[in-house]
Parts: structure tokens; C-alpha cells; sequence
């Protein structure tokens, strides 16, 4: 059984805002992140929500991390990308967590139970609000979009672990 931490907590309070790192932030099931883009109705994919699964958004700090000296292009170099985790554009970063392996699961962040809905693919927006590369390198790697199940409060620190644990 993993278990794993919140690492960062970021929100934006407008599309394409730079991210604001905090240390806590409020859930709210069905709403978001309290004080976040989505949240306000004010993200650059709000006009798409009909679709779901923009509550919550998290990225493994190993997936930020391996842009730098792990992730390699088609010509076999290394990518070279530093990023910090408020650069990724989601909202809860991770380490120790499958996030891959978490759609249609349930799980714990700190005191809020979460489910994964589908992954969170890069985009070209990421890549023009951060740097070229940034889309291949974190293709499969981009994160995991939540649904909030309980209303709390996350924190850097929680423990992240499977429902069952």
C-alpha cells in the first residue's frame, strides 16, 4: 500500500494568472478550491465545465521534477526544463502518490476525500504559459483532475493515502 504528502498548494484566481503558493486552502465539494480560477467560475476551460473534473487538480513532484534531467525529446536529449511546482498550473503537487493509477478511485488528501476522474493531460496553454517542451514532457505525466467528495481543509504536509488505508 503507498502512502504519500502533499508537497505544494497553488491557486490562481484568474485564466492565466501567475499561481499563488499557499499553505492551506478550503475544499468545497461540487465548487473547488476556495479563492481558485475554477472555483470563481473564472478559468480558461470554466466555458468547457459542463464536462467536470476541473475541482481539483494535482501533479507528482517527481513528474516536475524529471523534466529536468529525466525526460529525454525525440533526438535523445534531455529536456532540461526546470519547473516549480506553482509552473505546473495545478493546484495540489504530490510526492509518493500513483496519481496515474487513481481514476475512478477514491482517496485521501489530508482530511478530504477525493476522487480521481480522469488524468490531466499538458496543453498547448500550459506550454505558452510556461516553456516549449513542457507539453511532451509531461505527456502521461501532466496530473490527475479530482472530484472533492468531502468539504475540509488541505494542507502542505497532509498525507495522501488510498480510502482503504
Amino acid at each position: 500500500m503507498w502512502q504519500g504528502s502533499v508537497v505544494s498548494i497553488q491557486i490562481a484566481r484568474e485564466a492565466s494568472a501567475p499561481m499563488e503558493t499557499l499553505g492551506e486552502v478550503r475544499a468545497v465539494p461540487g465548487r473547488g478550491l476556495e479563492g481558485d480560477r475554477y472555483f470563481l467560475g473564472r478559468g480558461f476551460y470554466s466555458p468547457k465545465a459542463s464536462f467536470g473534473g476541473r475541482e481539483v487538480t494535482l501533479i507528482e513532484v517527481e513528474a516536475i521534477e524529471a523534466l529536468w534531467g529525466g525526460v529525454v525529446n525525440a533526438q535523445g536529449e534531455r529536456l532540461g526544463i526546470k519547473l516549480a511546482p506553482a509552473d505546473a498550473r495545478r493546484n495540489i503537487t504530490t510526492s509518493g502518490v500513483p496519481l496515474g493509477h487513481l481514476v475512478d478511485q477514491a482517496f485521501w488528501v489530508g482530511e478530504v476525500l477525493v476522487r480521481g476522474t480522469r488524468l490531466c493531460e499538458p496543453c498547448k496553454h500550459l506550454e505558452d504559459l510556461t516553456q516549449p517542451g513542457v507539453l511532451g514532457g509531461l505527456v502521461h505525466r501532466g496530473g490527475l483532475r479530482a472530484q472533492i467528495l468531502t468539504e475540509g481543509v488541505i494542507r502542505v504536509g497532509d498525507v495522501v493515502r488510498p480510502r482503504t488505508a
